[in-house]
């Protein structure tokens, strides 16, 4: 599995912020979105483009242009709602497909309670966007979802991950690309990454956190 580390000096300034416990929800919503617009300028480096022509002050002009309908962009709710902005003001036509994981109590692994895929997703590229990668038991289902509904390409944008949730998705999924702006330690006992941002979904809607 192909695994990107963006350490822009931008993106560990950000970082820095949010790791902060005094930031609150407005800010946090705010940097974790400039972040994921930096994580995804990586993540569509090497998107194809295609020459059109348009009328500039000086007479016509061939440039590139991005088909933004072969991607789609998948948030995994909840967090990654609160990561997807960010994305979506870089790719605006990108259509958005949702997965919606719960974890099963009695297996402990997840299980999804809702999907709305875009059309074509044979055709189509995907981003799949959340903030944590912990465990790696969410990406890895999410991924395989998008693989049953025919996605041939899978990039997946993270703020924080843990070298466990990184080892399971390389095993489930060793032909994906992962982008993120950090690599921490260790999960702790209870599957928290250390030294992590908290709850990520919590810090971004403002629910209290546990």
């Amino acid at each position: 599995m192909k695994t990107i580390t963006v350490d822009h000096p931008l993106v560990k300034h950000k970082l820095g912020k949010l790791r902060d416990i005094a930031t609150d929800p407005v800010h946090f919503r705010q940097l974790a979105g400039e972040i994921a617009g930096l994580l995804a300028f990586e993540a569509t480096r090497d998107l194809p483009t295609e020459p059109m022509t348009v009328q500039t002050w000086a007479g016509p002009l061939q440039v590139e242009h991005v088909r933004g309908e072969d991607l789609t962009l998948v948030p995994i709710l909840r967090a990654g709602l609160g990561f997807l902005p960010g994305v979506q003001a870089l790719l605006p036509a990108a259509p958005v497909s949702v997965i919606g994981l719960r974890r099963n109590e009695t297996t402990h692994r997840p299980e999804g309670y809702y999907q709305r895929l875009a059309d074509r997703m044979d055709q189509r590229t995907a981003l799949l966007i959340d903030p944590m990668l912990a465990t790696g038991g969410s990406a890895a289902a999410a991924v395989t979802m998008l693989k049953q509904a025919g996605c041939p390409r899978i990039k997946c944008i993270f703020l924080v991950a843990a070298p466990e949730g990184l080892a399971v998705l390389a095993a489930e999924h060793p032909d994906i690309e992962v982008f993120v702006a950090a690599i921490d330690e260790r999960l702790d006992e209870n599957a928290y990454i250390r030294p992590g941002l908290g709850d990520a979904g919590d810090r971004l809607f403002g629910t209290p956190v546990d």
